[in-house]
């Protein structure tokens, strides 16, 4: 049943990267031309919004690669370890800088949403900001109750 469970795990990881790709391939590009067309004067915004945007989608691959090799610790019983602390701690990172990178990026949303008169293009930024705060505050509560778990029992292994 264990085996199912991760199994069912790892293909939900796995197709929950495809779609960020396909974004990243076909709507990226989109943006950033309709922000180059909004604003023909600062042409430099499109990079701008290339660079955020497949900058933010570095650290999410990261944040799947680690849940990935999280999955793979729990099927060869190796979940109560400081392997699956570490995985862990850089999820939470990841999440925190994709944090960092939307709101460094909330200007330019900004601006699109003003020229383009949608306000709903701030409300999608601040929801994945918030979203990946509460993936990092999640995973940081994780990390430390897992590290309390493996301390309590070292504990139990030394007395017995």
């Amino acid at each position: 049943m264990k085996r199912v469970s991760t199994l069912f795990l790892k293909v939900a990881v796995f197709l929950i990267g495809l779609p960020i790709l396909a974004l990243c391939i076909f709507v990226v590009p989109g943006i950033a031309d309709f922000a180059a067309e909004l604003y023909p004067d600062h042409a430099y915004l499109k990079y701008l919004v290339f660079a955020d945007l497949y900058a933010s989608a570095i650290p999410f691959y990261l944040a799947l690669y680690q849940s990935f090799r999280l999955l793979i610790y729990i099927d060869r019983n190796e979940a109560f370890s400081e392997l699956s602390v570490r995985a862990l701690k850089n999820i939470k990172y990841c999440a925190v800088a994709i944090s960092i990178l939307y709101v460094a990026g909330l200007p330019l949303l900004y601006l699109i949403a003003e020229a383009d008169d949608a306000p709903g293009v701030i409300l999608i930024g601040l929801v994945i900001i918030f979203a990946s705060m509460v993936i990092a505050f999640f995973a940081a509560v994780l990390q430390r109750l897992l590290k309390e778990a493996i301390d309590i029992k070292s504990e139990n292994d030394l007395t017995v």
